[in-house]
């Protein structure tokens, strides 16, 4: 398994374009090329997407800090993200506030943001597209 590399792939069902331009926003993502269903060199076979994902995104990446995320709209509208959250450790409390409430906008708070044994500001929220996240500062 040496030299394995394991990234997240995440499928937001036809909100991918919407929820790059919120982890633009949010967390200062980098947006690598997007590529869409119709740009394909191959079709996909017929029946696979649902009408009008043509211009959906088929394939993104983007970086936040030294992560690399990939995101797609997948095959079928609607996502369900469940059994995992996303870490961002951040170097400030400043920062960590600001990401959190940019990450709770529109979303849920799980944990508010306070002191842990782990940490001087932790806490977890629901972004609006369902995707948990932990949001830390490092020590």
């Amino acid at each position: 398994m040496r030299n394995t590399l394991v990234q997240t792939y995440l499928f937001f069902g036809g909100r991918c374009e919407e929820a790059l331009g919120f982890y633009r926003v949010a967390l200062g993502a980098e947006v690598g090329p997007v590529m869409r269903y119709q740009q394909s060199p191959e079709p996909p076979p017929p029946g696979m997407l649902p009408p009008g994902f043509g211009d959906k995104v088929m394939h993104a990446s983007f970086r936040i800090g030294d992560t690399t995320l990939m995101a797609s709209d997948g095959c079928e509208e609607g996502s369900a993200f469940g059994g995992f959250s996303l870490s961002v450790a951040l170097p400030t409390a400043a920062e960590a506030e600001r990401a959190f409430a940019a990450l709770a906008d529109g979303g849920q708070v799980r944990m508010p943001l306070g002191k842990t044994f782990w940490s001087p500001c932790f806490g977890m929220v629901t972004d609006r597209f369902g995707i948990g996240w932990m949001v830390t500062v490092r020590e």
